[in-house]
């Protein structure tokens, strides 16, 4: 199972190698409304009609809301909906209690940066060209508040995204985008056979061997900045494993790409900190983005 804390389309894009589903309106119900009743039959018109009216039924209380995930689901086929009530075994965070909380209202913002992101997952991979292997699209997305804590961010199993409305990782719409962007990640790593268990392994044990915790030894190593509380980095913290060290170099290769296709601010290359950063970016681009690399070479050592 792929975890971490932290479109039947309308743009033109090359379909993974494996078939993508749409949300069908029975997942979008459960989605929507856990096991309840939905206020409206919803049960004339196509299938995308009685999705989008129960998208309306579910959302008619904050018009904006409706508005936003009824529109992301006319371009991607993702259904917004809420996580039921559970605990949630955090691994070293503890038991967690996990309850549903529908993104409207003062969580509105949530959806909409959500959304956003989705959105930009469309144009990122329009303007970025090739054909690659990976599915952000008709996600069964839902929201969720951890009482009393402020993780898990999010988590990611079975094409399906997990987003929490307290979540620490979740201040900006930059911060959404970046974090679900690795979520993502995963549900595709796990489309791929658990794909960064068998391809990464060497690279990340090899690492975790030469430095453990020691964080200014992972310094060169690490794709992402983030260091857990009290800990080291979040990519080597023990117990996440190798699937968060390359959710992370695809994070990466999400905001280099897109500072670079916006002329925006570069930031230093990943795969130009070292051998072992070079072979891991390598492997994690030809395997998901269709092996296009746009990041300029790296100088000579």
């Amino acid at each position: 199972m792929a975890r971490c804390l932290l479109f039947l389309v309308l743009v033109s894009q090359p379909a993974p190698a494996q078939d993508v589903p749409r949300v069908g309106r029975q997942l979008a119900h459960e989605i929507l409304f856990i096991t309840g009743k939905a206020p409206a039959p919803c049960d004339t018109g196509t299938e995308a009609e009685q999705i989008s009216c129960l998208i309306a039924a579910r959302y008619a209380k904050d018009p904006a809301a409706a508005k936003a995930a009824t529109a992301l689901y006319t371009a991607s086929g993702t259904v917004m909906g809420v996580l039921p009530e559970q605990d949630f075994d955090g691994g070293y965070r503890g038991r967690l209690h996990l309850i549903p909380q529908l993104p409207v209202g003062a969580h509105r913002k949530h959806l909409e940066w959500a959304a956003f992101a989705l959105t930009d997952f469309d144009s990122f991979f329009k303007d970025l060209g090739g054909t690659p292997n990976y599915r952000w699209r008709a996600l069964d997305f839902r929201f969720f508040e951890s009482v009393k804590r402020r993780t898990p961010s999010a988590y990611a199993v079975d094409w399906a995204v997990a987003y929490n409305v307290s979540g620490s990782l979740f201040g900006s719409e930059a911060g959404v985008r970046g974090t679900l962007f690795h979520e993502v990640f995963h549900l595709n790593d796990q489309g791929h056979g658990d794909w960064s268990r068998r391809a990464l392994s060497p690279i990340y044990d090899r690492i975790v061997k030469k430095c453990g915790v020691d964080v200014k030894c992972l310094t060169p190593y690490t794709p992402d900045s983030i260091k857990v509380r009290g800990g080291t980095y979040y990519d080597f913290q023990p117990g996440n494993g190798v699937g968060e060290y390359a959710a992370d170099i695809a994070r990466r290769y999400y905001t280099e790409h897109r500072a670079l296709l916006r002329k925006e601010k570069a930031v230093t290359p990943f795969k130009c900190g070292n051998p072992d950063n070079a072979k891991a970016w390598a492997l994690v681009v030809e395997e998901f983005f269709g092996g296009v690399d746009l990041i300029p070479a790296c100088a000579p050592r």
